[in-house]
């Protein structure tokens, strides 16, 4: 691997909190799927680009990416090797020829130089230790003309479906979060202010930053969100009566597809001059 900026996020993924996403990479990736739609559609992906995907985790993205560019190669980067481990594993079993992976970190991570025409990310480039550093490195990797996109997410605010059932969540468990479960929380949030983004991205051009509703999946039914839920945190288990609350917050939000929570996301997109 690369020089590391920030060993603490080298910890989570590489620690608890990156082995439960590889234990859970395909609650996670329905979690995650509403994002895809948007991000492919500003990264503009066509066939015989090259593509880095940063902050790739178990390679939904990297696979995507993979059969929009064909016959054009996509190499997804991350720091945690239990998913990446997950990712080289479902890409080999979808038989996509065209996708590696590399642990590195993506701030620090020397790519050649011009070596991409499209740089996206569905969430990874929150967890930069100096965003500023790491998008200028990632121009350096663009071409000319090259894309950048991605998403972050916004501010939940007290009245979102997400903020309001994870708000509730988090005052059910009563836990004090342990210094992984901080350090990921700090990094999500890192990129919420569009003032901000548009800081880090000094030297791009055509900056756009624009607010985008998607639904997450967090459960099939109300027992299986819960039990995700609840999976997420030290201890995992709730009183009876605190969990039939849990259960009576998640049950406006069951369909016949699972359970779905609407939240806002930046969709991010600039180019390399």
């Amino acid at each position: 691997m690369t020089f590391v900026a920030d060993p603490r996020q080298a910890a989570v993924w590489n620690g608890p909190v990156g082995a439960h996403w590889a234990a859970h990479q395909d609650r996670y990736d329905a979690m995650l799927a509403g994002l895809n739609d948007t991000l492919f559609d500003a990264a503009a992906v066509t066939p015989g680009d090259r593509v880095l995907d940063v902050g790739c985790g178990a390679g939904a993205t990297t696979r995507i990416a993979a059969r929009l560019a064909a016959p054009g190669q996509v190499v997804g980067v991350d720091i945690s090797t239990p998913l990446l481990e997950r990712a080289r594993a479902s890409t080999a079993a979808e038989g996509i020829a065209n996708a590696a992976y590399e642990c590195a970190d993506a701030q620090t991570r020397p790519f050649p130089a011009g070596g991409y025409d499209v740089v996206l990310s569905r969430g990874g480039v929150m967890f930069f230790a100096d965003h500023a550093a790491a998008f200028r490195n990632l121009a350096r990797a663009l071409r000319p003309g090259g894309r950048l996109a991605f998403v972050c997410p916004r501010p939940p605010g007290p009245h979102s479906e997400e903020g309001r059932v994870l708000g509730l969540f988090g005052r059910l468990v009563d836990a004090e979060p342990g210094p992984d479960q901080v350090a990921a929380r700090t990094a999500m949030a890192s990129l919420m202010d569009p003032d901000r983004i548009r800081e880090v991205l000094a030297g791009y051009e055509e900056v756009a930053v624009v607010p985008v509703t998607v639904e997450a999946v967090w459960g099939r039914d109300v027992p299986d969100a819960v039990e995700f839920l609840l999976s997420r945190v030290p201890g995992g288990a709730l009183p009876a009566s605190r969990l039939a609350e849990l259960e009576e917050a998640l049950r406006p939000f069951a369909t016949d597809t699972g359970v779905r929570l609407r939240g806002g996301v930046w969709r991010v997109t600039a180019v390399r001059p």
